[in-house]
């Protein structure tokens, strides 16, 4: 379960309906609403992760290799599947309410 796992927090990050956070492995734990990030299980396993930024609806991480990958509701910037060749060396993430820069 979620409340075992919260253990040595970093980062943690969420939306209107869940959460993320980053742990001291660098790996990331998600809960709540599915349809709001809560279910990153499509993007898994997130690991060696640096920075997590949230908008209304959706999670962006950004990999230590300059990677992101994004997660949650679509029209909140949760599918990044477009973009994703060009998502490299990234340094930092902003969010507004439904989208990432």
């Amino acid at each position: 379960r979620v409340q075992i796992r919260l253990q040595n927090v970093v980062q943690i990050k969420s939306t209107g309906g869940a959460f993320a956070a980053i742990l001291s492995d660098r790996s990331v734990i998600t809960w709540g609403n599915p349809k709001n990030g809560g279910d990153s299980s499509l993007v898994q396993p997130l690991q060696n992760v640096k920075q997590i930024q949230a908008s209304q609806n959706a999670f962006a991480a950004i990999l230590f290799d300059g990677k992101v990958v994004t997660w949650g509701c679509p029209y909140s910037g949760g599918d990044s599947s477009k973009v994703a060749a060009q998502l490299e060396n990234v340094k930092e993430i902003q969010a507004n309410k439904v989208a990432f820069a």
